[in-house]
């Protein structure tokens, strides 16, 4: 799929690594969607990155907004400078070449465990409207099907001080109530998590294929914050399995900019997790 325009040059992106064509598909859905998962991030937030889109938004950030931002990966690499070059997981050698550390699990999990993550990036099969999520089972038409599980998504669901969802919107994934609780997000609403011992943390984005989700204050519901352009309110509403809460300073979001797709281009030349 070739059907991507020029970026602008970039000082450090190579001009044989650029994405070509078509300014009527300037970006896809996935490349806006690490775009606002990079705008999360604040200059020197401690970032527990994880796999696929997150890998490229803690990139994105570092090079733009957030050069101070310091990145965690769950094999136990630490960096605070960007990878040298493309990846698709962070055990891939640029990730690993000139970090600050490469420990065991054990100390990465750590620093969440110690408070020291700002903000921890997650995904999942299903998220309901108090923003939790399963990795664990559904039950599908011929009964359970069994999902890869936690790995270390409760730990960041639970532990880190912001949590930032990132997931294609569909109605099947977008649930009245979850399954399954892998990864805690405000449970049942309001106190939830206090009362259950998480002192801190929680959902504060919901990224999706079609807007943004934030949370209540007080109820920790979803309600639907910004839409993405060319995205009617009416769709979401229509791929979401409970009666959403529209904000009344509803917004448009923004697109990103020939730069920021230049970044993840760079980074993803082949669009293994962007197309």
């Amino acid at each position: 799929m070739n059907n991507y325009r020029n970026a602008l040059p970039d000082p450090d992106i190579p001009l044989a690594e650029r994405s070509t064509p078509n300014a009527e598909c300037p970006y896809t859905p996935a490349e806006l969607m690490v775009t606002i998962a990079a705008r999360e991030v604040a200059d020197g937030d401690v970032v527990f990155v994880g796999m696929r889109l997150p890998l490229l938004a803690f990139i994105l950030a570092k090079k733009t907004h957030a050069p101070a931002a310091f990145g965690l990966f769950e094999n136990g690499v630490l960096r605070e400078v960007p990878a040298g070059g493309p990846i698709i997981t962070m055990g891939d050698p640029p990730n690993i070449h000139q970090a600050t550390m490469c420990c065991d699990m054990l100390t990465v999990m750590g620093f969440l465990q110690k408070g020291r993550v700002d903000v921890g990036f997650i995904g999942g099969a299903e998220v309901d409207r108090y923003g939790n999520l399963n990795t664990t089972q559904i039950q599908g038409p011929e009964g359970i099907i069994r999902l890869p599980g936690s790995g270390g998504g409760a730990d960041i669901a639970g532990l880190s001080r912001r949590l930032i969802i990132i997931m294609p919107h569909e109605r099947r994934r977008f649930v009245e109530r979850v399954s399954y609780v892998t990864s805690p997000g405000y449970g049942q609403g309001r106190t939830w998590r206090k009362d259950q011992g998480l002192v801190r943390g929680g959902p504060s984005a919901l990224i999706t294929t079609l807007g943004v989700f934030r949370f209540d204050a007080e109820t920790r519901e979803a309600y639907l914050a910004q839409v993405h352009p060319g995205i009617k309110t009416e769709q979401v509403i229509d791929q979401t399995g409970w009666a959403i809460t529209v904000s009344r300073d509803l917004s448009q979001t923004i697109p990103p900019t020939d730069r920021d797709l230049a970044i993840i281009r760079r980074y993803d030349p082949k669009g293994f997790w962007t197309r």
